[in-house]
C-alpha cells in the first residue's frame, strides 16, 4: 500500500514540507473525496485546511486553479492558497496544499434545514460566483452542495474543492452522477458554462425533493415532468428548463431570468405558498409557528437580496 492509498492520520500528526520546510499540525479529519483527504490543521496560531492528495497531478491542477482565482477581482470564489509542498513519510511522498480554513456549514446541510425559498437566495449568489469563475476560463465541474459552503456569520456562499475545475473546452474529469448532465442524457461532458448551469438545476431539484431522486429508464422525460409538476419548482420552470436544456450561454443570463421569475412569483402570490397554506389544521400551533417563522425569514432575506441586486448589481 502506498502513502497515497492511506491518507488517514491521527490528530497531532506533524507535517513538514520537503521544499519549504513549513510545519503544520493536523487537528482533525474534515472529509475525504476522490482526489484526497482534508484536515483542519494549525499553522502556528492560525487554523488552516490541509489537503493530502491521492494524485500529484490533480493537486498541481487544483493549486494552479486557486492561484488563478486569486488574481480575480470581486468576492472570493474559494479559499486562499497558503502553501503547496511534498511530505516525506515512511510510506512514501504525499503531495499536499494548505488553504484558508472556511468556517461555515455545507450547502447540503443547509438545504436539509431551510425552507425552499432559501435555495433561491443561495442560487442567485452561486450564479454570480459562477460567472466570475467562467470569466476566468474555467468551469467548476463537480458542482454539488457538498462542495459549497455558507460562511459564518451570514450566508455568503463560497466554493470548496476545486479539484474538478476544468478549462473551458476540455473534458470534465471529475463529476458526481446526479449533478452531471451526461448521466441524465442532457448533453456531453465538455467543459462549458452550461455544464455548471445544469448542475445548478439539479441542486434545485435536490432541494425541492429533499433527496437525490433515482434515475428512471427515461431520464429526460423524468426530469422535465418533475420540474413542471413539483409545486416548489413550477414558478421557476422556464428558467430551470432553459438551463436544463443548455439554452443559457452565461450564468448571468440565467441569474437575471431566475431573478425575474422570483419577482413575478412574489408579486402574483405574496402570501405563503399554497402547499404551506394547506397544512392540516390539526398540526400543533407550535409547529405551524415554527415553519411560518422560517418561511418569513427566508421571504424577508430573499426580498432584501432582490432589492440589493436591482439597486447595486443589475
Amino acid at each position: 500500500m502506498t502513502a497515497q492509498d492511506n491518507l488517514h492520520f491521527a490528530p497531532g500528526t506533524l507535517i513538514i514540507g520537503k521544499w519549504h520546510q513549513n510545519h503544520y499540525q493536523l487537528v482533525k479529519w474534515l472529509g475525504s473525496g476522490a482526489q484526497g483527504t482534508v484536515y483542519l490543521g494549525r499553522d502556528g496560531r492560525r487554523s488552516v485546511a490541509i489537503k493530502l492528495a491521492k494524485d500529484r497531478a490533480s493537486l498541481i491542477s487544483e493549486v494552479n486553479v486557486l492561484k488563478q482565482f486569486e488574481k480575480l477581482r470581486g468576492d472570493p470564489l474559494g479559499p486562499s492558497l497558503y502553501d503547496s509542498d511534498d511530505w516525506l513519510t515512511r510510506g512514501g511522498t504525499i503531495g499536499f496544499c494548505v488553504m484558508e480554513y472556511l468556517d461555515g456549514v455545507s450547502l447540503s446541510e443547509a438545504l436539509k434545514r431551510k425552507p425552499f425559498d432559501w435555495t433561491l437566495v443561495y442560487m442567485l449568489q452561486l450564479l454570480k460566483q459562477l460567472q466570475q469563475l467562467h470569466n476566468s476560463g474555467y468551469i467548476f465541474g463537480d458542482l454539488k452542495p457538498e462542495n459549497l459552503i455558507l460562511m459564518h456569520p451570514g450566508h455568503a456562499i463560497r466554493c470548496l474543492d476545486f479539484g474538478g475545475a476544468t478549462r473551458i473546452g476540455r473534458s470534465v474529469r471529475e463529476y458526481t452522477e446526479f449533478y452531471d448532465r451526461g448521466y441524465w442524457g442532457f448533453g456531453s461532458r465538455r467543459a462549458e458554462p452550461s455544464y455548471d448551469l445544469f448542475a445548478c438545476v439539479m441542486i434545485m431539484i435536490y432541494a425541492a425533493a429533499g433527496k437525490r431522486i433515482a434515475r428512471t429508464n427515461e431520464p429526460q422525460v423524468q426530469l422535465i415532468h418533475f420540474v413542471k409538476n413539483h409545486p416548489k419548482l413550477a414558478p421557476y420552470r422556464k428558467t430551470v428548463m432553459n438551463a436544463m436544456r443548455g439554452n443559457y450561454s452565461t450564468a448571468d443570463i440565467m441569474r437575471r431570468d431566475l431573478l425575474q421569475e422570483v419577482m413575478t412569483s412574489r408579486q402574483s402570490n405574496p402570501q405563503m405558498p399554497q402547499s404551506r397554506r394547506n397544512v392540516r389544521k390539526t398540526n400543533a400551533v407550535s409547529n405551524r409557528s415554527g415553519w411560518k417563522s422560517a418561511w418569513l425569514a427566508a421571504s424577508v432575506l430573499l426580498t432584501a437580496y432582490i432589492v440589493f441586486v436591482i439597486v447595486y448589481v443589475m
